[in-house]
């Protein structure tokens, strides 16, 4: 496992737990918003081990109650399911964010139990989705594939869609709620320039315009929910 970074504790990440994140380095993607940029974009410094990150989660247990498993994204690394494996394996509940790539991975791991929650970012819309992803060509079927088996029940799952103004209009989001229909959770991400981004140009809607455009999406897909800023 490459482990860029441990956040020790989180009331955010994991819907309802007390958790700690574990951030792995790489992608295979290329947003040009993402908000971990340098653990797509940099070589690698060495990061922690797997080895010290699960010896500080044995003596969390008890006083967290999850670890979340992000990116990068988490599914490139060859030795995750042993990863997930010891993390349940000391009682944790496990969330993971995926792009959903890799939906072969993404089944077996949820099938074998080691994965109770999936949160997996939904770019744009079919037609604007490799230019949000910062690629020549995104293989569609996979994304398909991943949101078809998160979409069936199997598995507590989110989708979500980090609002861009360069990116992002409220066709856009529109089309993505006839793409996920019947999903349980959808969330709309306010954009936030961390300093870190791959293309420094992009900015957010302002508050209003993406409320508005919330509202809208609402309509079409009652679950939906704004994070970032209030509903209101």
């Amino acid at each position: 496992m490459k482990i860029e970074a441990l956040q020790k504790l989180t009331l955010l990440d994991y819907p309802g737990k007390m958790a700690a994140t574990v951030f792995t380095y790489g992608c295979n993607l290329r947003c040009p918003f993402c908000h971990n940029a340098l653990l797509v974009t940099e070589e690698s410094d060495g990061g922690i081990s797997a080895d010290e990150v699960l010896s500080f989660l044995a003596k969390r247990k008890g006083m967290l109650e999850g670890v979340c498993v992000t990116g990068g994204e988490p599914l490139l690394q060859p030795d995750i399911e042993d990863f997930l494996k010891a993390l349940k394996d000391m009682g944790y509940s496990v969330k993971l964010d995926t792009n959903g790539t890799f939906p072969k991975k993404l089944k077996d791991l949820v099938r074998k139990g080691l994965v109770d929650y999936v949160a997996m970012d939904i770019k744009n819309c079919r037609e604007k989705y490799a230019l949000t992803s910062g690629k020549h060509m995104v293989d569609l079927s996979a994304i398909d594939e991943s949101i078809k088996f998160l979409l069936s029940g199997e598995v507590e799952a989110e989708f979500r869609t980090t609002v861009v103004k360069n990116f992002h209009t409220e066709e856009d989001l529109l089309k993505i709620t006839d793409w996920i229909s019947g999903a349980d959770r959808y969330f709309l991400q306010q954009f936030v320039d961390s300093g870190n981004l791959i293309d420094q140009s992009l900015e957010g809607h302002s508050d209003q315009a993406l409320t508005a455009i919330y509202k809208q999406v609402k309509r079409k897909l009652p679950v939906t929910k704004l994070r970032g800023i209030s509903e209101n």
